[in-house]
This record gives structure tokens, sequence and C-alpha cells, in this order.
């Protein structure tokens, strides 16, 4: 039996490392500690996204930071799939658009897809946010998948969130997920449904986890 109380997020996106300290607070027995600080020239793990899935992604950053310090590290690698584009921007999801001097990543990306979906109905704008997400340690490393379908709004809603959230509206929902609360997103993100997951695999491989 392996005992785990301290996870390393091995991501250097204060969004991200945010919302993943609100989605472990249901698992208090395991302590969220962020890559900085721990590892020297961490901002290369952020880097280590040159492959062509999720999967391989994930678990690259995840290796590579248990490498470093020697903590369980998670990594995520998530993406945007939209039916109408063929799955793009899917691994490419980050960095989609060339963003102009001034402008943010987030919003050159929001721009570009919404000029691609220009004037296609609801029913052409179908879309999917994946997550997956890996976990390392003492050698081994195992992963899961959490799947959030929606569709696409046709302009940007909403202040929360980072990333697409402005212009995802959830199946079932007519909201964005930036106009939803933290609580309301993190009930039905991709990212608490692949976290779940991931527990529970950790749980069958007889990883307790526990604060000391």
């Amino acid at each position: 039996m392996r005992v785990v109380n301290k996870v390393v997020l091995a991501s250097l996106n204060p969004h991200k490392f945010l919302e993943f300290r609100a989605l472990f607070a249901q698992y208090p027995q395991i302590e969220l500690l962020s890559v900085e600080g721990l590892i020297r020239n961490a901002g290369k793990i952020d880097l280590v996204e040159t492959h062509d899935t999720y999967v391989e992604n994930a678990t690259a950053k995840a290796r590579l930071a248990n490498k470093g310090c020697h903590f369980p590290c998670l990594a995520d690698d998530s993406g945007l799939e939209v039916v109408a584009l063929g799955g793009r921007p899917g691994v490419k999801t980050r960095r989609y658009a060339v963003a102009k001097a001034g402008q943010s990543q987030d919003s050159a990306n929001i721009e570009k897809l919404l000029g691609e979906l220009r004037g296609k109905p609801e029913s052409e704008r179908q879309a999917r946010f994946v997550a997956t997400l890996a976990l390392c340690l003492e050698g081994i490393s195992f992963h899961a998948t959490g799947i959030l379908e929606g569709t696409i709004a046709e302009s940007p809603r909403g202040r929360n969130g980072f990333g697409y959230d402005p212009i995802f509206i959830p199946k079932g929902q007519n909201r964005t997920l930036a106009e939803m609360t933290d609580a309301e997103k993190n009930s039905i993100s991709h990212r608490a449904l692949a976290l779940q997951e991931l527990i529970a695999i950790a749980r069958a491989r007889d990883i307790q986890f526990a604060r000391p």
C-alpha cells in the first residue's frame, strides 16, 4: 500500500491551480502543492506539450515534475473539440491562435474560433471539453479522462473562469461556464469528472490518501 498526502500540480497556470485547489477541497486528506518553488527552472514543465494526444502530454508533464521534486505529481492536458471543425482545436487548444500585440492568448483563441463558426446555427456548434489527468509517483503513472458536452455561444459571455469558458455552454444549461460561479462550474467540469475517476483508479491500485 502506498500512502499519499501531498500532490504537486505540474502547471504554472495560476487560474488552473486555483481551480484544482477548489476541486481538491472534497479530498481534505490530500494537500495540493504548486510546482513553483519546488523545482529549479519549473517553467520548462509547461513547455512539454509537443505530443499528439492529451494522455501523452499530461503524462510527460507529470513525469517531468515527479523527476524534479520526487513528490507525487499531477498534470493535465485539456482541449476543446468542436464538431463542425473536425475536432479542432483539440490538443492545440491552448495555443490555437497567434495573439496580436496587446492581446491575451485567451482572447486571440476565442476570436479565431468564433470567426471560424460565424454564421453556423446552434446545431452545428456542438462541442466538448476534454480533460486528461495523469498522476505519477514512485515510478508508476496512470491517467483518467473527463468530458463535458456543450455548444459554442455566438459571442463571449461572463467574466469568471479562463480560457474558452466565456463561449462554452454546457449541455442542459443556458449560461456559459464564465457566467457560472466557481462552485457551479467545478461541480460539472471536465476536470472535476477526470479527478473523480483518477482518485477512484488510485484507490483501486491500493493507494491511500491520508494526511500525516
